[in-house]
């Protein structure tokens, strides 16, 4: 099977009090998208 992304190379780890953890998990679940994804839209959209 092809690979269709390029291979991530670091992982990150966040810690999050269970009310923002439960928000996340939420958003996501509605929009149909992974923590990872959610996530890494959010820093894309930073302005540097």
């Amino acid at each position: 099977m092809a690979r269709t992304k390029p291979p991530s190379n670091k992982v990150l780890t966040i810690r999050l009090p269970i009310g923002e953890l439960e928000r996340l998990e939420d958003y996501c679940l509605k929009r149909g998208k992974t923590k990872t994804d959610v996530l890494r839209e959010m820093i894309r959209k930073l302005r540097v």
